[in-house]
């Protein structure tokens, strides 16, 4: 359900303490992985310049610009991808 013009509270549950984060071969339990997934896509994103080409992103990512040339300052990851380039469909808000 898309929410237009309202702000929604994301809340992420921390995966279970009681739980080992890493699998037996060293890779990171599946429960662990989505949690951080989840959190990783919640944080905003910082670089100098635009970054459309050249920041591949999930849509709803965030993109500060610490340049901030002409008003340019805040992008948002609109579309997944532009003729298969993930790294393309950056707006600027």
């Amino acid at each position: 359900m898309l929410n237009k013009g309202r702000n929604v509270a994301v809340s992420i549950a921390p995966p279970d303490a009681n739980r080992p984060i890493l699998n037996d071969d060293g890779t990171m339990e599946q429960a662990f992985r989505s949690w951080a997934n989840n959190l990783t896509r919640q944080a905003i994103i910082t670089g100098s310049g635009s970054p459309e080409g050249v920041i591949n992103a999930l849509p709803t990512s965030e993109y500060m610009d610490s340049a901030g040339v002409s008003g340019a300052i805040k992008y948002i990851k609109r579309d997944a991808d532009i003729a298969g380039d993930t790294t393309q469909g950056w707006i600027l808000i």
